[in-house]
């Protein structure tokens, strides 16, 4: 129950940045990439462009909570790897977004029956 009430508190403390972080955290699930790779790999899966601004900020507030972590610099790049804890936040997070969209998906589909 404890690890539960912690997961559910870490969800909320994603906060109005959850969409930037979600997606920095979905990027580097696929292993380790810096700030451009990790630019590209969004715009590549979800369609949007991430400003380079959003993108260190998300990074920053995603290490300062142990989520992420810097690995040792590539010449000017800066990679950076998902952590355990991170992991455990994205899989909680991405098992109740899609528990919101089997519901609405459902949801639609009676309402457009019922057309």
């Amino acid at each position: 129950m404890e690890a539960e009430d912690r997961h559910t508190r870490w969800l909320s403390e994603l906060g109005r940045f959850s969409e930037p972080g979600l997606l920095v955290l979905a990027s580097l699930a696929a292993g380790p990439r810096h700030g451009y790779a990790i630019m590209r790999d969004i715009q590549h899966f979800h369609g949007a462009r991430i400003e380079p601004g959003t993108l260190y900020g998300a990074l920053s507030r995603l290490e300062g909570r142990g989520w992420i972590e810097a690995l040792p610099s590539e010449e000017r790049r800066k990679p950076y790897r998902i952590t355990k804890a991170g992991g455990d936040v994205l899989r909680r997070h991405l098992a109740t977004m899609q528990k919101v969209v089997v519901i609405g998906l459902g949801r639609l589909d009676v309402a457009e029956a019922g057309q």
